[in-house]
């Protein structure tokens, strides 16, 4: 079995894993974008668009590699997007890789800032409908969290009973007769602390919402207001604020097992909430026999009650899961 998680959240297919100071990188394959690249794994050098939350290690250490093994496999040049202030910093270690490696390895580095939305690539072209919106979040210098948005457009009600000669020409007239309708499918907040970014709409209502939750011990609550993470007590913040999506958390420490965990949750949060709460890292919060088809309800199938939760079988914790 391979390293990386698989998931289907909502109908979304993901693929990831996450551990606090270790690791995070997250893939939604069918929509060609992966959140934070981590060591670069096999499984996500396809994929043409990597978001980067920040500059950390646990995050970030795998860009080098990740455009290089594009480079290697005849790929499309990869592209990084990651905020403006550390574009340049990471253009330098690109550079530094090319003297060592004797070679340059191609690919974009694409800075941007909150709320400057990027286009996906397929390939080296414009992928069309499909963008990530980056925010701004609580955590080190130039962090961002992203959303995975499509855009469609839609006639204009007022329009709908006329004729397509009609509507051409009201288009040569200069009348606006689309609307553009927005769907946010997947928020990735990367690190963070709580924060104003759970204001924002197309935050508040994805299909699915990655939230880190590093800390679930009491005694931990300084440590996540002093390193700008969250911490499980402030959770029923974050499920106010989003609306129905299903929750994945990520970025638990090896210190919290899945047993522990579940059983902290079961008794913070309300039955509901419960039941569109999943961990990224728990291999068995989504048999094969309870994914949820396409369109379907985020709660079906996709989380779990509280009697399983408090259920005396033990999940596999993280520090049991399977190496490469």
């Amino acid at each position: 079995m391979g390293r990386l998680i698989k998931k289907n959240v909502a109908g979304i297919r993901i693929l990831g894993f996450s551990l606090a100071g270790e690791e995070t990188v997250i893939a939604a394959p069918e929509f060609n974008v992966c959140f934070d690249v981590g060591r670069a794994p096999r499984e996500i050098i396809s994929v043409d668009n990597i978001c980067i939350s920040h500059g950390h290690m646990d995050h970030a250490a795998g860009i080098a590699y990740y455009l290089s093994q594009r480079n290697f496999v005849g790929n499309a040049p990869g592209r990084i997007i990651i905020h403006r202030s550390l574009a340049q910093a990471v253009q330098r270690l690109m550079d530094v890789w090319a003297e060592i490696e004797g070679h340059p390895s191609s690919g974009e580095i694409c800075g941007v800032e909150h709320l400057e939305d990027v286009q996906l690539l397929r390939g080296a072209k414009p992928r069309r409908g499909l963008i990530v919106r980056p925010f701004n979040v609580n955590h080190a210098a130039g962090a961002l969290g992203y959303t995975l948005i499509e855009k469609r457009h839609k006639l204009k009600a007022e329009f709908a009973g006329k004729s397509g000669p009609q509507l051409v020409e009201l288009k040569k007239k200069g009348v606006t007769i689309e609307k553009q309708i927005e769907t946010p499918l997947i928020t990735f907040t990367g690190d963070t602390a709580l924060g104003r970014f759970l204001d924002l709409d197309f935050v508040q209502n994805s299909k699915v919402v990655l939230v880190e939750c590093t800390f679930f011990d009491p005694e931990h609550r300084t440590r996540a207001v002093a390193g700008r993470h969250i911490h499980v007590d402030d959770l029923p913040k974050v499920f106010e604020a989003i609306g129905e999506g299903h929750i994945v958390l990520t970025h638990l420490t090896r210190r919290t097992d899945l047993r522990t965990a579940k059983s902290i949750l079961a008794k913070l949060l309300s039955p509901n909430d419960l039941a569109r709460t999943s961990f990224l890292m728990d291999r068995t919060s989504l048999s094969a026999g309870e994914l949820p088809s396409a369109g379907a309800s985020p709660s079906a199938g996709a989380g779990f009650s509280a009697e399983e939760l408090r259920s005396p079988q033990e999940s596999r914790p993280p520090q049991e899961l399977p190496s490469a």
